[in-house]
């Protein structure tokens, strides 16, 4: 580990071809099938458990909606997830953080910009000690880039405290887009 870090030293900083970028929804992560609410409100609780963690990589954030089961609707499922996610703590958030991937570019980017979201990304994760995270939801697709490095940018100036309640917001984004990911039919 790096000091001060919440990711392991082989993810940083420096990884040619890859960004802590979301993952489109066509590159979303999968979530076991099969995926509709009334299988999520009577499985058992280390199955349901598993589908919220491909979700978000929160222990504390997948009991509790566990333990909160049956859901009558997806927005019933979404609001409990907003209410569980504003209550993460410090070391839910490192937890989540740490169960980000970075997906891979596609092959036709330009190498400069794989080198300046390398290099924004590797300043953010030496300020911060964690990866970037930002939910692309209502983004284009040939816009995200640029929405993830503006993102960087002005990001870089926030202070940790500042920087700890964005990303909260943005993880709460992401698994709130993946859970109606994985449970819209």
């Amino acid at each position: 580990m790096t000091r001060g870090s919440t990711l392991p030293s082989h993810r940083l900083p420096h990884l040619p071809g890859r960004l802590a970028i979301p993952a489109l929804p066509e590159q979303s992560r999968t979530s076991p099938s099969p995926n509709s609410l009334a299988t999520f409100n009577t499985a058992p609780p280390e199955d349901a458990r598993h589908t919220l963690l491909t979700c978000l990589h929160s222990h504390r954030w997948s009991h509790r909606l566990t333990d909160h089961r049956p859901y009558p609707d997806l927005d019933s499922l979404l609001a409990a997830s907003d209410e569980a996610s504003y209550d993460l703590t410090a070391g839910d958030l490192a937890e989540a953080l740490a169960g980000e991937s970075l997906p891979v570019l596609p092959e036709d980017t330009y190498e400069a910009a794989h080198m300046a979201l390398n290099a924004a990304h590797a300043a953010y994760e030496a300020r911060f000690g964690h990866v970037f995270v930002i939910c692309p939801d209502g983004i284009a697709p040939d816009e995200v880039l640029d929405h993830v490095l503006a993102g960087i940018r002005s990001r870089l100036t926030n202070d940790p405290e500042e920087e700890r309640v964005v990303v909260a917001e943005e993880l709460r984004r992401l698994a709130r887009g993946r859970l109606a990911g994985a449970f819209s039919f």
